[in-house]
């Protein structure tokens, strides 16, 4: 394909040179040494959350390697096995894959003829390396964690068989496997929750290596790639906002760079992309629900990542979330990571697309409000939106928690419904939420004003007063790092079981404290 005057950035599966402006993924592995595992002949683990570059770095590197023709490189994707547990199924599907990649690359062809699926893939091998000698053989089998149970049993036990082997003409010399996980992660999966022992079907690994995400530099460098194009600049402070928004992860990254210069801006134009560019382009990302964002969403539905982002909401600390098997998981899926040693989600943009999904059902059972939440100026009627948050709780809380797969976090997913409904369309919700944390901040911002809001709960081990005053402080260091002239407002749910016996109107607290005001729940 011929390369073309200005390519893009691209959203949408492997990146290629010649179409889309990239990075060189190897530049971002973590603990590999890519040169020695095919001079010492070993084989070595890589994985990373999905569209942070694993395949484009794969196909890139088979690239590489044949190019140099000095062994013979093979890229092969498990993914067509997924929910494959029989090996029966999955090992035929593995070996067409390796048939087409030789195809596709006038490579020799091998053949599986006359050998039962628990020897095909580890026979289709040895017949490839004989074919492709005197060239050693390279494989890199990408989506590995997709198999199950006995086919990702057999599937590792046939490359352990034949590790031993390994040298020209004989079996593969390296082998990667890359997937989201680390190998122990999905061999305890496929053993029912049972942890590997040394003897375990792969126990020949020399290294666990990692993709990682974008620093400030290469958000810089990837742009700058298009600037030497077609001239098209972008500010300091926009460049900025793409890593404080997207931390560094490179799906995002491509998808705010994409929609600036491709739908808010013409593709040819040399117009400066701004900070506002920047800004419509995420509010257009997290409003369209792209299927990146959208099959993080869909992972709220197992229970155990439910658990950890309920957590992660209240900011309450548990001691038990580091040792869970959902916290392990979220890790590996990109939604949580690890700051000054507290757990938080990956980034802002995913924060707001979780809390967004967390908070759809109670916002669709609410009513669109018959009140007056606008004043006579355009700006929000804050006072007026809590007061009827506040009898909307009186009125639904009780019923609605019970129907609710959250229980810790239902007061903030309820109040956070209630603002959606109405600021939908015209306004944002900046939120802030960590484990550890204790509160949650919200920042509202509607025609070009802030509302600045806290969240606390009062347990049963709580002092109302203490968790007052401490919510006090922290709305008000928060306030002035937000918007340090914008209302706030501090909103405590008494959680206590004796007060939940108490009578609403002793329940419910409206009161102005230095400049904030609080309310009762």
């Amino acid at each position: 394909m011929a390369k073309r005057d200005i390519r893009f950035f691209n959203t949408t599966g492997p990146c290629n040179p010649d179409m889309h402006y990239m990075l060189p993924p190897e530049e971002r592995l973590v603990g590999a040494q890519l040169h020695r595992y095919i001079s010492d002949q070993l084989y070595w683990v890589l994985h990373a959350p999905r569209q942070t570059g694993k395949t484009t770095f794969l196909q890139s590197w088979a690239r590489e390697l044949n190019g140099a023709g000095e062994v013979a490189a093979c890229y092969v994707t498990v993914e067509t096995c997924q929910g494959v547990s029989e090996p029966e199924k999955a090992m035929p599907t593995i070996c067409a894959g390796i048939q087409a990649w030789a195809q596709a690359t006038n490579l020799p062809v091998p053949t599986t003829e006359g050998k039962p699926y628990h020897f095909q893939l580890g026979d289709i091998l040895r017949k490839w390396s004989a074919l492709v000698a005197p060239k050693p053989l390279i494989v890199l089998f990408d989506e590995v964690d997709v198999l199950e149970g006995e086919a990702m049993i057999s599937f590792l036990r046939q490359l352990r068989d034949g590790f031993a082997d390994r040298r020209v003409g004989i079996f593969p010399i390296s082998i990667v496997l890359v997937g989201m996980r680390d190998l122990k992660d999905y061999i305890t999966k496929s053993k029912g929750g049972i942890e590997p022992n040394p003897g375990s079907p792969f126990n020949i690994k020399e290294d666990s290596a990692v993709l990682s995400n974008f620093h400030n530099e290469d958000i810089a460098k990837l742009f700058a790639q298009r600037t030497a194009e077609n001239g098209q600049q972008i500010t300091q402070e926009a460049l900025d906002y793409v890593y404080e928004q997207s931390q560094g992860q490179p799906w995002i990254v491509n998808s705010l760079f994409k929609r600036a210069t491709m739908r808010i801006l013409e593709q040819d134009s040399t117009e400066t992309v701004t900070l506002d560019h920047i800004k419509e382009a995420r509010q257009q990302i997290i409003l369209a629900r792209e299927t990146h964002l959208d099959a993080l969403a869909y992972r709220l539905e197992d229970p155990r990542i439910r658990k950890v982002m309920e957590t992660l909401m209240t900011g309450e600390p548990d001691m038990q979330l580091a040792d869970s098997e959902g916290f392990r998981l979220t890790l590996d899926l990109g939604l949580v990571t690890i700051v000054n040693g507290t757990p938080q989600v990956a980034n802002p943009i995913y924060r707001e697309v979780l809390a967004r999904q967390m908070t759809y059902g109670p916002q669709l059972a609410i009513p669109q409000p018959a009140w007056e939440w606008q004043k006579n100026d355009g700006t929000l009627d804050m006072d007026r939106l809590l007061r009827e948050f506040q009898k909307f709780w009186q009125r639904h809380s009780e019923i609605w928690e019970q129907k609710s797969d959250y229980t810790e976090a239902f007061p903030h997913l309820l109040l956070m419904a209630f603002l959606q409904r109405i600021t939908n369309g015209g306004g944002q919700i900046d939120r802030e939420y960590a484990a550890g944390r204790g509160r949650l901040d919200l920042a509202v911002e509607f025609n070009k004003q802030f509302y600045i809001i806290e969240v606390k709960i009062i347990h049963y081990y709580d002092s109302p007063d203490t968790v007052k005053e401490e919510g006090l402080e922290q709305i008000r260091a928060y306030r002035d790092k937000i918007a340090p002239l914008a209302s706030a407002y501090l909103v405590i749910f008494d959680r206590r079981p004796k007060a939940q016996q108490l009578p609403w109107n002793e329940r419910v607290k409206w009161e102005e404290e230095g400049g904030v005001t609080v309310l009762g729940c």
